[in-house]
């Protein structure tokens, strides 16, 4: 049995493909007629973003010359420069999408941000506690651009700090990129808050050294240091009984920065050694004494043959 269309029906099928085409033609002419009506707002939309680099850029430098007349610390100029250049790209956004969209509000804005604000808040939690942590370290007074700090196992000169993470100059060369949250919920040791600081270093004299004369010995040599500030105060203290010594904590001042810290400890240990031997002084090194259970022959015995041979 053979079925067939008949004309009605084959009739109506083309008329339902004409009339989709015809909407959907429809369509793109009406998209296509409102993009050419919007072209003039879309180019004083573009007009105005590029007013607001200009405006950003132009406010920025005002905002480096009122600053720059000011002891502000770095850090806290960068965080006025990036406020003012947000505050402005913000008004600068606002304004082109009133422009292309003349539907849009600053109200459905923040509608939209309080319907989203906690999605928004679980995406970007990383992001925005360490934007806050950013803005925190920059406002507090301490720890600043060029301070050698140690935190979390990481040591080195601080080079920029930015609302998201920080960059410290490790002592062997590299940068490491700390986010800002790290540095503010762990405590930060600043080497060079202060110009000087307190270095020390283990002296050790044998046994039969008296020890007030090893004292004025070990004073006297680390005076003689040119890198010690002698009016702070020199150290010497006797600390424990050692296995081979009694061991001297030699405590004094210099310079804060780890290079002045290794320059003046080499030249403090230079300094006791000379003087300890010149004033005949030991320095002992470890001694090891075996125990045998049994008499150990130190000569050849009968029937060996000789280790000479």
């Amino acid at each position: 049995m053979t079925t067939s269309t008949t004309p009605t029906a084959a009739g109506e099928s083309f008329d339902r493909t004409v009339n989709t085409v015809g909407t959907l033609q429809d369509t793109l002419v009406g998209m296509a007629e409102g993009f050419i009506a919007a072209l003039p707002n879309i180019a004083i939309g573009i007009v105005v973003l590029l007013i607001t680099w200009i405006a950003a850029k132009f406010a920025v430098r005002i905002a480096d010359g009122v600053t720059g007349k000011t002891e502000i610390r770095p850090s806290l100029k960068n965080l006025i420069d990036t406020l003012v250049k947000l505050a402005i790209w913000l008004i600068g956004l606002m304004a082109a999408l009133v422009v292309m969209m003349p539907g849009f509000t600053p109200a459905s804005v923040i509608a939209g941000l309080g319907i989203g604000a906690v999605a928004i808040g679980f995406a970007f939690q990383d992001i925005f506690e360490n934007f806050l942590a950013g803005v925190l370290i920059m406002l507090r007074e301490k720890m600043r651009i060029g301070d050698v700090i140690e935190c979390e196992g990481i040591t080195g000169k601080v080079e920029l700090i930015t609302l998201r993470e920080t960059y410290v100059r490790k002592l062997s060369g590299e940068v490491t990129l700390v986010p800002n949250s790290m540095l503010f919920k762990n405590p930060v040791e600043i080497l060079t808050d202060e110009g000087n600081r307190r270095h020390e270093v283990v002296a050790g004299v044998s046994y039969d050294t008296d020890l007030n004369h090893a004292s004025k010995v070990i004073r006297g040599a680390v005076e003689s240091v040119d890198d010690v500030l002698t009016d702070k105060g020199i150290d010497v203290f006797a600390i424990e009984f050692a296995d081979s010594s009694v061991n001297f904590n030699v405590r004094w001042w210099a310079g804060s920065s780890p290079r002045a810290g290794h320059e003046s400890r080499d030249a403090v240990v230079r300094a006791i050694k000379r003087a300890l031997d010149d004033a005949g002084i030991e320095i002992p090194f470890p001694y090891i004494t075996h125990t045998f259970k049994e008499r150990v022959p130190m000569g050849n015995q009968p029937g060996e043959a000789n280790i000479t041979d």
